[in-house]
């Protein structure tokens, strides 16, 4: 086993890099490769000085390093840049290092150019730092008692501890199962909320898809996400509880919970999270009770802070004004074990499959649960002042219509409310919902009464002779049935200089409704986007003419007009778009079946249209796209015509005959025709009355929902108003600031500019003044030189004098020189010839030659090692050689011995045609001899022709056995088929044998086969 500093870790820091370029939607990223491992550093902004700040390391020992050194292997850095929308790589340059540099030391980073770079202008560069570490590692224990139970009173481990979700009895395991035996509940129950709106800044970007806010949080490895709801100024809030059920014990779980990080609960919309609550679950730990008798609970009012922020540090805003949710968390033990799968524990949960359960605790003002809707009664099919909404989701594909719940006076209310919100739809179910079965069906008009039968006098109902028909609206039998729809799918290239909250409005009282048709709710549209529009697809269904159609639809365009909605500020009209629906009219029909099965015609037209600015302008704001669509149903049928009889209260009266009385002189008001009479008029009086009230009771409920609506508004305009406030004055001090900063600059800058022109001014004359000292100088320099020339002259002329004179000094110090030179070349010869010279310069010698043997001693150890490393080499390349050669020896032996195989079998065949070859013939002259034999004898011996037809029998069977039993033998050789020319021939000779052999030896060969 290695020791500690055997193990090492080759860490490569890569820090920051240079002169990248900025690419928008691009990351950058760098693989790092070595020993067939390649790691990856996070993607960074691809800009000029990405900052990457990873360090990647691998984990070797010394031994392994040696070896890499050795072989020269590199580590290879490649620089990736990533397109975000695509996820494509594309490689920008490379890095070679070189194993052999990394040093145990810490080195200062250097700088590393990306070798065949993409970007070679920039030449960009990546900053590295490479270090050689001890990877320190703790020994493991010697010893583990694995098996051992868990002496009393010792701490328990919790590097072991998990928890383990039994499926089949519906709980988490925490702990050894023969130990931890007991159930506990833990509880997460989210209540309430409070100052949602504070979260949402100016620059939050919210999903337009559905604008749905929800909880979530992860209880101890469990998702949970509470029901979404879309208000956060005054949001329909119901509390939640999710319980987890745990199989454990007090103390294992206490130790447990403690290590427990913080719950996290996220106000989330989409996939945004807005802000975050923290609740400590080792809290509950933290009290003094027993769970075995009570439960420990934690609970309160947290904080929302929003994402990236450490703790809320609003100095702004008052404590009142904080984001703040509701959460209760509690800790007890179930009262009994679950008996079986499918029951219910204490808390209201399902103890069978699935351990986290989700329910709704009551709240503490419960409102009131709304019954199901019963089902619409049905509207009258073709009255004119009526009509259907369809709407569709906002997402492009279409879904299928539904048609609204709209009929009569009703959604006259109805769309005339302002049809921002599907809030006052719920409220009017709700309010339909309380009322009886009755009040639910169509109000009758009061000019068309309908008869039902009194329960007062049940004689009179059988002889009365009153019966009331259904109502019918007068339509010329020439009418058709149309049903017209319009999708306003989207707006797009919009020309104005801020973000529009866009909603699209419009009206066409031809189709029998003067109320607006409104897409709700308000999208926001921006300069060079499309979006599509929710809610916007409407349906009508009216009776008309054909040439009346024609002609309103020639002369009376749709107008579509675009609003923008601001909730703190009234609605501003943009512009208005004009929809000629006479391009209907010459668009391509089509058939399609009806529900009778009965042929109708369609007639679709698709178009976008320039959106103008209103007031006459005729400057483009936006670019609308529209479907429309108009359906030929046909004639109008009397059962469409005639109002259905749900719309009538009560039971229509069955038509009876007149019954006479007996007697002629009766008193007319005692008649039963009389009574009846008088009986249904106070009925119609009581249906007024009753009629009357229903109408005051609905404008009273729908007043009341208006003022609801009205003060929920109002509520969270003041909300709106009060946040807005408070980042108004908040941007009012920092304008403030910044105004005081820019006052104090713009004093600085005239100060600065002051001084500038002063010491402008300085330089100008210090330049004069200059400009004059260097002309005066230069005319004293001037002067000066034509007098340091002459001296210089004179001086030269006595330096020639001076120069003659030396030279001749010099010849007597040469000749001096050489009889001093004699003198000693023979005081050097006298010296040498004494002993200690010569041994002096033969140690000299010596010590050049010592000095020359060991730098060849060494250069031949180092080839020595470099051979012998060439040498293993070699020898392990000779070794593959060998045995590649002996597995190629190998094959070529076997393929040699399959051709010999083959060659023996031809060979074999060859010896077996060779001798068939002579047995032929020498059946060919045996034949023939007996044959001449047999007429010898014919002749010779008439009267023993029946001894030799016998005999010759016999010979005839003999020779055809030979026969067969030479063909199977070479059948069964397998060299020859029954194709061969020997076989046919064998087979030719057994028919001829056959045809010679007697009848009587015939029988008896086929007796014998």
């Amino acid at each position: 086993m290695a020791s500690k500093s055997d193990h090492l870790l080759i860490v490569v820091s890569i820090l920051e890099g240079r002169n990248f370029p900025k690419i928008q939607r691009h990351a950058l990223t760098v693989q790092a490769k070595f020993d067939g491992e390649q790691l990856f550093t996070d993607p960074v902004d691809h800009k000029e000085q990405p900052q990457f700040c990873t360090e990647l390391a691998w984990e070797l020992d010394r031994r392994t390093l040696h070896q890499h050194r050795l072989q020269r292997t590199p580590i290879k850095l490649q620089c990736f840049a990533v397109d975000t929308t695509t996820s494509q790589k594309e490689c920008v340059g490379y890095i070679i290092l070189d194993l052999r540099s990394i040093q145990e030391v810490k080195q200062p980073p250097r700088w590393f150019p990306l070798l065949s770079s993409k970007y070679t202008k920039l030449k960009p560069a990546v900053l590295l730092s490479m270090l050689l570490e001890n990877d320190v590692k703790q020994n493991p224990e010697p010893f583990k008692a694995r098996k051992a139970p868990p002496r009393q009173g010792s701490p328990v481990v919790m590097g072991r501890l998990q928890l383990v979700l039994n499926e089949e009895e519906g709980y988490h395991q925490l702990g050894p199962t023969d130990s931890c035996t007991e159930l506990f509940i833990l509880s997460v129950t989210v209540a309430c909320v409070s100052k949602l709106e504070q979260l949402i800044g100016r620059t939050t970007k919210l999903s337009t898809e559905g604008m749905d806010f929800f909880f979530y949080y992860a209880l101890l490895g469990n998702d949970i996400t509470s029901e979404p709801f879309q208000n956060v100024v005054t949001p329909s809030f119901e509390p939640e509880r999710a319980s987890l059920r745990i199989r454990s014990s007090e103390k294992v779980l206490r130790a447990y919970l403690s290590l427990q990080p913080s719950l996290e609960i996220h106000l989330c919309c989409g996939s945004q999270s807005l802000g975050c609550a923290e609740v400590s679950l080792s809290s509950l730990t933290l009290t003094s009770v027993s769970l075995s008798t009570q439960q420990a609970t934690v609970e309160g009012a947290f904080v929302l802070l929003p994402p990236g922020q450490a703790k809320p540090s609003l100095p702004s805003v008052p404590p009142d004004l904080h984001p703040t949710v509701g959460v209760s968390i509690t800790l007890r033990k179930e009262a009994s074990p679950p008996q079986a799968a499918g029951q219910e524990g204490g808390d209201g949960l399902p103890t069978g499959k699935g351990a986290v359960s989700r329910d709704r605790p009551p709240s503490p003002a419960p409102a009131a649960a709304p019954a199901p809707a019963p089902a619409p009664a049905p509207a009258p099919a073709l009255a004119p002042p009526t009509h259907q909404q369809r709407s569709r989701s906002p997402s492009p594909g279409r879904s299928t219509p539904v048609a609204g719940r709209r009929s009569g006076t009703k959604e006259a209310a109805h769309t005339e409310s302002d049809a921002e919100s599907l809030q006052e739809e719920e409220e009017e179910e709700e309010e339909e919902e309380k009322q009886p079965a009755w009040a639910a069906l169509p109000e009758p008009m009061p000019s068309r009464p309908a008869a039902a039968p009194t329960q007062k006098n049940p004689e009179a109902e059988l002889v009365s002779s009153v019966s009331v028909s259904a109502p019918k609206v007068a339509i010329p039998a020439s009418a058709h049935h149309y049903c017209f729809s319009m999708d306003l799918r989207s707006v797009r290239d919009l020309d104005t200089g801020f973000p529009v909250n866009c909603t699209l409005r419009y009206a066409y009282q031809f189709f029998g409704s003067a109320a607006p048709i409104m897409t709700s709710p308000p999208v926001e549209v921006k300069r060079g986007t499309e979006v599509f529009l929710p809610q916007s697809y409407c349906a009508f269904d009216f009776a008309a003419l054909p040439h009346q159609l024609q002609d309103t639809f020639l002369r009376v365009p749709l107008v579509v007009e675009m609003w923008h909605r601001d909730p703190s500020t009234r609605d501003v009209l943009l512009g208005t778009a004009s929809v000629q629906l006479s391009h209907l009219l010459t668009a391509e029909k089509s058939r399609f079946l009806g529900p009778s099965g009965q042929q109708h015609w369609r007639q679709s037209y698709t178009e976008r249209l320039p959106i103008l600015k209103a007031h006459g302008s005729s400057e483009k704001v936006a670019e609308l796209s529209f479907v429309s669509t108009l359906e030929d149903l046909g004639l109008v049928r009397a059962q469409d015509i005639v109002m259905s009889e749900s719309s009538q209260s009560g039971n229509p009266v069955q038509p009876s005959a007149a019954l006479a009385p007996p007697g002629g002189g009766a008193e007319p008001r005692e008649t039963l025709e009389y009574r009846a009479a008088l009986e249904l008029e106070m009925w119609k009086e009581a249906q007024e009355d009753l009629f009357d009230d229903q109408l005051k009771k609905k404008e009273l409920s729908h007043m009341q929902a208006l003022a609801g609506e009205w003060r929920k508004r109002d509520r969270e305009r003041e909300a709106l108003v009060k946040k807005k406030e408070l980042e108004y004055n908040l941007l009012e001090e920092q304008l403030q600031k910044t105004l005081a900063e820019l006052e104090k600059r713009e004093k600085n800058l005239a100060h600065a500019e002051l001084e500038t022109q002063r010491l402008q001014r300085e330089l100008r004359a210090e330049h004069e003044f200059s400009l004059r000292e260097l002309q005066d100088s230069g005319r004293r320099l001037r002067e000066d030189c034509t007098h340091q020339v002459e001296l210089e002259r004179a001086k030269v002329r006595q330096l020639e004098e001076e120069n003659a004179r030396l030279q001749q000094q010099l010849l007597d110090a040469d000749s001096k020189h050489k009889l001093l030179e004699k003198e000693f070349q023979l005081f050097r010869e006298q010296q040498n010839t004494r002993p200690e010279v010569r041994l002096t310069s033969e140690v000299n010698l010596l010590r050049l030659e010592k000095g020359e043997l060991e730098r060849k001693l060494e250069t031949t150890t180092k080839s020595k090692l470099h051979y012998k490393q060439q040498w293993g080499r070699a020898l392990k390349e000779l070794a593959r050689f060998k045995q590649r050669e002996q597995e190629n020896a190998m094959c070529r032996l076997k393929k040699q011995q399959q051709e010999l195989e083959h060659m023996r079998l031809r060979y074999l065949a060859a010896e077996e045609k060779e001798v068939v070859k002579t047995e032929k013939n020498e059946l060919e002259d045996i034949r023939n001899e007996l044959n001449r034999l047999k007429q010898q004898e014919l002749k010779q011996q008439p009267w023993r022709e029946p001894a030799c037809v016998s005999g010759g029998g016999e010979s005839v069977d003999d020779h055809l056995s030979r026969l067969l039993e030479e063909r199977d033998t070479l059948l069964r050789t397998g060299v020859y088929t029954h194709e061969d020319r020997i076989i046919s021939e064998l087979n030719r000779q057994i028919q001829e044998a056959m045809t010679q052999r007697p009848p009587s030896t015939d029988r008896t060969h086929r007796g014998t086969h």
